[in-house]
């Protein structure tokens, strides 16, 4: 064993018994590296990320290659679910260092004071594919470091080129719509009218994307025309990535990304934050369009979240892996007789909604994936679609029952205080929007155990393993917490999670804050790295700088705060400003910048039948209103104290600073609205 079996990291403790001398990141290693002169060989990756597993057995596992990395290097191990400040220092190194894309693992070569001089991510350990021997590797860089020829050179011209990604650009002097429409142009040149979806292979879900294109067209509503072609382009992605293979047709939740253009064949491991962004985003299109599809799809969202990743006491475990008994995918795919068996009878139906009759499509096996429509099927076979539904019902709990036999892949149990965060959002948001109580309980009870078990001393954690909390939180913490307060306070009004968002704004202001506009990644008291982050662009995850944005906008609308408000003109400003031809990358912030130009609308209701208003006006899709009910005998804000509903229910619609006189009945309400 070495240091890392005592670590949280479930990533971390699959490489406590490599033979390297496994270090995690922290001051003992740090001190190693300056006592003893090697330099450090720095190891990113993340618990269900496969290529560090093959990297794993073939390198990290073996005598030889151990023997040479602990004469070397002193060696660190870091999961980057649980410092991704570190991965995103590093990431941009690579990138740098190397002019080629990042990726896990990641693996970078430091010198002593933690400055980077090679990299690369993924090595095999012997010559293969265009690709050195991480063994041969290591020799040539540890002979590189001993020379140092050239290493101080390049380390200033790293260390200011990370300094230049944190000055970045002066905020602009004004806010402008400008990007809206560029983003849109721009979606569209990239928007792939076979597939679905923006780009080709690999192929990812860009949520922000669609979720972009939706709100572009219910902002275009009253134009002539609306903007239909936007709406098709997002209605359609979601069809074809709910049909496709990147679904999981048995389980519900999409995986990672589609290795192909199509969404035929994924990358198998499952995030929790793929679909924490997901279910709210089918969600909307099902009340945007009415497509049944789309809620079946969130539905399915939601039971795979709440089914397989909520651990014992009600918090999100982050990952399910792409591999299990060493092989990726194994226990999602099915032998074509396998697959004859579990259908029996209604093997006809099963081939056509498949595509059964060709070649199997993964590795001699089959992934699920549509070729038919259920309307299709039933139209060519003469059956109703209720009929063609069941076959198809009666297949998959036989199929499930025979994966049930499998070796599971393995659950990364950890709960991440963002990924949690996020999924309560999307639990929160999907579940007013369709009508489903019990994801907003799964919610709140998140919400409360985030609260027990990451807010200490009125500072927030980022990680809970296994009854221990630790990590000092970044942006994304305290901005996705701060945004699912607000989206759970349209649910149930709580004066307790108003506060705490007003906390969560608070140290996002004193802690997070650049002077010149935007939020750092990590926080003022925060361990000294290389670099301090402030990542305004979308990547797997919304930017931190985006959701804070928009949550401080909406916060200091409802509280009457300029200083949130003020905050949010100016990181917005300041995004512009770095926005360039990229505005496709920057939807999240696109987002917030809606809100900034065009004040979010928000409805309080209050009385006996408050609840009943709002939860009819949330069958509307409206991204940028905000319903509030709130009871009687609860707490408003100052500037909105004097809101009683007297013996009846009121309503109020209010706007930026000001609100409409008292609604008394929900028909004048929702005309009121209409006209709005």
């Amino acid at each position: 064993m070495n240091r890392l079996g005592a670590e949280t990291s479930p990533y971390l403790r699959q490489h406590a018994g490599d033979p390297v001398a496994w270090y995690a990141w922290g001051p003992d290693a740090l001190a190693e590296a300056e006592r003893s002169g090697r330099p450090i060989l720095l190891s990113i990756g993340y618990a269900a990320c496969h290529w560090c597993h093959v990297m794993h057995r073939e390198s990290f596992s073996d005598p030889e290659v151990a023997a040479q990395m602990n004469r070397d290097f002193v060696n660190i191990k870091v999961d980057r679910e649980e410092r991704p400040d570190l991965d995103r220092i590093y990431q941009l190194a690579q990138q740098m260092l190397t002019q080629r894309p990042g990726g896990w693992p990641l693996t970078m070569f430091l010198s002593a004071d933690q400055v980077p001089f090679f990299g690369g991510t993924y090595f095999p350990r012997d010559p293969r594919h265009g690709l050195p021997g991480f063994l041969d590797l290591l020799g040539r860089v540890a002979e590189y470091h001993r020379r140092g020829e050239g290493i101080a050179e390049q380390r200033e011209a790293l260390l200011g080129f990370l300094a230049s990604q944190e000055r970045g650009a002066d905020a602009v002097d004004r806010l402008s719509a400008a990007p809206l429409t560029q983003a849109r142009a721009k979606l569209e040149q990239h928007y792939d009218p076979r597939g679905g979806g923006f780009g080709g292979a690999p192929k990812f879900p860009h949520p922000g994307n669609i979720a972009f294109l939706l709100r572009h067209w219910r902002a275009s509503a009253h134009q002539d025309p609306p903007d239909l072609q936007g709406l098709y382009m997002a209605a359609y992605t979601l069809h074809r990535m709910a049909e496709g293979g990147l679904f999981d047709a048995l389980g519900g939740g999409a995986f990672r990304y589609s290795v192909d253009a199509a969404w035929e064949i994924p990358h198998f491991e499952k995030m929790l934050y793929d679909n924490a962004q997901l279910l709210p985003l089918y969600a909307e299109a099902a009340v945007a369009t009415g497509d049944a599809d789309s809620a079946r799809a969130a539905r399915a969202i939601a039971g795979w979240i709440l089914g397989e990743m909520r651990v014992a006491d009600g918090l999100f475990a982050s990952s399910l892996d792409a591999d299990s008994e060493g092989h990726e995918g194994r226990y999602y795919v099915f032998e074509s007789e396998a697959l004859r068996t579990a259908a029996g009878d209604d093997f006809a139906i099963v081939s056509a909604r498949y595509g059964l009759d060709g070649e199997p499509n993964f590795e001699g096996s089959w992934h699920l994936h549509a070729h038919a429509s259920v309307d299709e099927i039933a139209k060519a076979m003469d059956l109703g679609t209720d009929a063609v539904r069941a076959a198809l019902a009666r297949t998959h709990v036989a199929l499930r029952e025979l994966r049930a036999t499998r070796v599971r892949p393995a659950r990364d149990d950890k709960a991440l205080t963002a990924w949690n965060a996020l999924t309560i959002s999307g639990l929160a948001r999907a579940g007013r929007l369709l009508g489903e109580p019990d994801w907003i309980a799964a919610a709140d009870r998140a919400t409360s155990l985030l609260r027990e078990r990451l807010w200490m001393d009125g500072r927030l954690l980022t990680v809970h393993m296994e009854g221990r909390s630790h990590g000092s939180a970044f942006l994304d913490d305290h901005a996705y917490l701060l945004d699912a307060l607000i989206e759970l306070l349209q649910c149930r009004w709580r004066t307790q999670d108003l506060d705490w968002a007003r906390a969560l704004a608070e140290l996002m202001l004193t802690h997070f804050a650049d002077p010149n506009g935007g939020f750092l990644f990590t926080a003022d008291d925060h361990e000294a790295l290389i670099h301090r982050p402030r990542p305004m662009a979308d990547d797997a995850l919304p930017a931190g700088n985006a959701i804070a944005a928009r949550a401080l906008g909406r916060l200091g609308h409802l509280l009457a705060e300029p200083r949130y408000l003020a905050a949010a003109d100016l990181t917005i400003r300041r995004a512009l400003a770095e926005i360039g031809g990229y505005p496709e990358a920057y939807t999240a912030m696109l987002d917030a910048l809606e809100e900034a130009l065009d004040p979010p609308q928000m409805v309080i209701a209050r009385g006996q039948e408050a609840s009943a208003w709002t939860a009819s006006l949330a069958s509307v899709y409206a991204p940028h209103r905000l319903l509030l009910t709130v009871p009687e005998d609860a707490a408003l804000p100052e500037h909105l104290a004097a809101k009683d509903p007297g013996e009846g229910t009121r309503a109020w619609i209010c706007e930026g600073t000001s609100c409409s006189a008292p609604v008394a009945s929900l028909a004048a309400l929702t005309e009121l609205l209409r006209g709005s």
